[in-house]
């Protein structure tokens, strides 16, 4: 594990190591699923990857919680805390129930907007786990954090414009094709969009918390 409990090392400095931690396994399984929408034989190594990160990071949050009713310092509120781990592992959360239904029917090639979608969902990742780096002296990068929650912001902006211009373009090349379309292949493509929508988003809720704790901090 971690090791993050050692006796030497101070309680708040232990909360900033999980957070970092925890944003990590987001990173790399955003990356995981960019891989996953490459298609082909790279989908079940990506998929494998993505459901051991999130494995990861329910236990880093098991140890969140764990530390929240043990600690007698914190560094900012409990709920603060429990709110933020909530919302980092609802991201990757996110990320294994598109795995999922990737697996579920058995998908091979994946629209163009989708692999787009999971390239901007890198971005927002990486982002993320920029701004936790910064937590422990927000005071000092209270602009720089809220510099990040508005690239994050404008990140989930534009994917908002890939999800519906995916969704028009499935439904098009469906229509165009007639009686010789794949229903099937077009509701399984909708939610996977679906899908890949909600992760982003679950990236913008993790800005905004870290906004509302730096404001509350600062």
């Amino acid at each position: 594990m971690l090791g993050l409990f050692k006796a030497v090392m101070p309680k708040e400095d232990a909360f900033f190591e999980l957070f970092s931690a925890h944003a990590r396994t987001l990173t790399a399984g955003a990356e995981a699923l960019h891989d996953l929408t490459q298609g082909g034989d790279a989908i079940e190594d990506a998929s494998a990857r993505v459901n051991r990160y999130e494995e990861e990071a329910d236990e880093i949050t098991r140890q969140v919680m764990v530390a929240v009713r043990r600690s007698f310092i914190t560094p900012f509120d409990r709920s603060d805390i429990q709110s933020l781990t909530a919302s980092l592992d609802d991201a990757i959360d996110q990320m294994r129930k598109t795995a999922k239904v990737v697996s579920l029917f058995e998908v091979k090639t994946f629209e163009p907007q989708m692999r787009e979608m999971t390239r901007v969902i890198v971005q927002a990742a990486k982002l993320t786990e920029e701004a936790v780096a910064l937590l422990p002296k927000m005071r000092l990068n209270a602009h720089k954090l809220s510099e990040i929650a508005v690239k994050i912001t404008e990140i989930e902006e534009q994917s908002d414009q890939m999800y519906d211009q995916g969704r028009k373009d499935l439904f098009l090349a469906h229509r165009e094709k007639g009686s010789t379309g794949d229903p099937m292949a077009f509701i399984v493509g909708i939610d996977i969009y679906s899908h890949l929508e909600k992760v982003m988003d679950r990236f913008e809720d993790v800005a905004n918390r870290i906004s509302g704790i730096v404001v509350e901090q600062v």
